[in-house]
């Protein structure tokens, strides 16, 4: 049986594609998830457990900085992605990590192809970036409900009031 050497999780996409229909080859559900997790914390634990449920095999794409900066803007990420990828790489529910530099995961679900696309409940899926492209391909999108109050945005905000106050 092919298992994934756990030194081996974060990967580039040439390995992922290549990873990808090998897992397909032995019938193992690719699933895919993309994100900045920037301040990890425990709803972003949730939606990947959660994502890791509707399939065999967990890939997360990463935003790199640059990504994140321009979705989020100069003050974000707050956590480089050498030590965001070393962290989300340590979850148990995730299989691969693969960064990537664009502000949306379009080429990497292209590249991978995945059977199933995960986004969070916020996005409605006629919005979803590869939805189409993955149903097109027989797989198929699954959005998952976030935690109730709990974000990176609202976590900065807390350190911000707690240490700093309204100065």
């Amino acid at each position: 049986m092919f298992t994934v050497n756990m030194d081996n999780k974060i990967v580039t996409l040439d390995e992922m594609c290549r990873l990808s229909r090998e897992y397909t080859t032995l019938g193992r559900t690719v699933v895919f998830t993309n994100g900045c997790f920037d301040i990890l914390h425990a709803g972003h634990v949730a939606y990947l457990e959660k994502a890791k449920s509707f399939g065999d095999v967990l890939v997360l794409g990463l935003n790199s900085d640059a990504s994140v900066r321009q979705i989020k803007g100069d003050l974000r990420p707050v956590i480089c992605q050498a030590q965001r990828v070393r962290v989300v790489a340590a979850l148990g529910c995730v299989d691969h990590v693969v960064l990537f530099d664009a502000p949306d995961p379009e080429n990497l679900i292209r590249s991978i192809v995945p059977h199933v696309l995960v986004k969070g409940a916020d996005w409605p899926e006629d919005k979803i970036i590869g939805a189409e492209f993955v149903k097109s391909c027989g797989g198929r999108v699954a959005r998952v409900a976030f935690e109730e109050n709990i974000s990176t945005s609202k976590i900065i905000e807390r350190i911000g009031q707690r240490f700093y106050g309204d100065a």
